[in-house]
């Protein structure tokens, strides 16, 4: 979170990064950064759109169905296992 003061009023405004708004939505923000944010999203329609862009693309990251190959699965059992054989578990 980027804050900058402007020298005339003092007036202090914030900038928010998607990674910002990203934290906001999964609720990782401090107590201090939620209330700022709450307040820049009320004010401001285009970090209200920046958010709705933010909040599509985690839903539509959770909806996907991703598994690793199966030929992967087994790569990383066979190498767990050859490291297992070949490790020397005697010496506690």
């Amino acid at each position: 979170m980027e804050s900058h003061l402007h020298k005339k009023g003092l007036l202090m405004t914030q900038k928010f990064t998607p990674e910002d708004l990203l934290q906001y939505l999964y609720k990782e923000t401090t107590p201090a950064e939620t209330e700022a944010i709450e307040k820049a999203l009320a004010e401001d329609w285009t970090l209200r759109e920046k958010f709705e862009v933010v909040k599509r693309a985690a839903k539509q990251l959770s909806q996907l169905n991703i598994s690793p190959r199966t030929e992967a699965v087994l790569s990383v059992l066979k190498y767990a296992n050859k490291t297992l054989a070949t490790t020397d578990i005697s010496t506690n």
